[in-house]
């Protein structure tokens, strides 16, 4: 026998349902790149610009950043620095890659999607056009997903009416331990 989701009868269960569901994926994986850390944030691409005067940075072709364990692999990327430092990263690909591994829970968390922005002021990575975000067997899909890396909060979109998947997201949470499912 499957196992079956709570009854969405009662809508503030169905609500407290999945947004456990949500924070079991998420788990502790998102804090994205730390612009408070001192360990330095890496860069390599085909193509870079540098705008000092406006400050941005624009890399182009196989662009990957690293810092630490966190990588970003896109097309294009864009960093944005103010006053303070580096506040805004853009990436845009076909997909775009992010991948953290999770301290907690042993297994990375990867995503991908065809723009990711991570927004320093508001502590929020957001995926953009056929967003998928998976941790090891763990799958959260949408065509619009945000995640607040301070408060652990996710907030998910689908498409357009118009779109192929019908204006619903997608989520697939395995159980905890799987070795005492029947084989």
């Amino acid at each position: 026998m499957s196992p079956q989701l709570p009854s969405l009868n009662n809508r503030k269960t169905g609500i407290a349902a999945v947004a456990l569901a949500l924070l079991a994926l998420a788990g502790t994986p998102a804090q994205a790149f730390d612009l408070n850390s001192d360990a330095p944030i890496k860069v390599s691409a085909d193509n870079a610009r540098l705008d000092d005067s406006r400050g941005i940075a624009t890399y182009t072709g196989d662009v990957v950043i690293t810092q630490l364990n966190t990588r970003l692999q896109a097309d294009k990327v864009i960093l944005y620095r103010d006053d303070n430092g580096l506040n805004r990263i853009e990436a845009s690909g076909s997909p775009a890659r992010y991948s953290q591994p999770t301290s907690s829970q042993g297994e990375a968390t990867d995503a991908q999607a065809k723009n990711i922005t991570y927004s320093a002021s508001d502590s929020r990575l957001t995926f953009e056009h056929d967003a998928v975000i998976t941790q090891g067997n763990n799958l959260f899909r949408g065509q619009l997903i945000h995640y607040d890396t301070q408060n652990r909060v996710v907030t998910a979109e689908g498409s357009s009416n118009n779109g192929e998947a019908g204006g619903r997201v997608e989520m697939v949470i395995q159980p905890r331990n799987q070795s005492q499912q029947g084989n």
